[in-house]
């Protein structure tokens, strides 16, 4: 999912002044655009990146039904990663795997970078219309349940250790049942 950020410039009311013979070029932003109001625009950008890889690295196990081979040791702690290896138990014990993608649409909702280990707080819109789980021995996709909204609401948390961010939780009922 790429990540967009909406930047805004302030409109200029008639303070006297007349108009240049030629407005100024179109390339050359001015100072105001290219600046962000959100002093903690860095660090946001940074867990969301940190997220969109860990979730890269989850859908690559998810297809295998396996971790081995994917990188999620360096996205997730060990509670994150304990749920997931727990998705991964129970698909093997199932016989099933992933197939397709998982859409995600993540914002920050909350960053307490003052905290003794920097927290934040993230709300990812999942879309699973993408998705299908996979039966191996049957050959044929398990469709969703129909009670399973094809958008909800996840959350997520995230600590910065060492001056990187880990996911340290994943909450697949954080939106307590909200969609969006």
């Amino acid at each position: 999912m790429p990540l967009a950020l909406a930047l805004t410039g302030c409109g200029g009311g008639d303070d006297g002044a007349k108009p240049s013979a030629a407005p100024p070029a179109a390339s050359s932003p001015t100072p105001a655009a290219t600046t962000s109001a959100d002093p903690d625009a860095a660090e946001k950008t940074a867990v969301i990146t940190s997220y969109e890889a860990m979730t890269r690295e989850q859908m690559k196990a998810y297809r295998q039904a396996d971790a081995t081979g994917t990188d999620l040791e360096k996205y997730a702690t060990t509670e994150a990663l304990g749920q997931i290896r727990n998705d991964l138990a129970n698909m093997q014990t199932a016989g099933t795997v992933v197939r397709g993608e998982l859409g995600h649409d993540t914002e920050v909702t909350g960053l307490d970078m003052e905290a003794q280990t920097p927290t934040a707080t993230l709300s990812d819109c999942v879309d699973l219309s993408g998705y299908e789980t996979y039966d191996v021995k049957a050959k044929k996709v398990i469709p969703l349940p129909t009670e399973q909204p094809l958008r909800y609401v996840m959350t997520a948390t995230a600590q910065r250790w060492d001056g990187r961010w880990m996911v340290t939780d994943i909450d697949p009922q954080g939106g307590a049942g909200a969609t969006c």
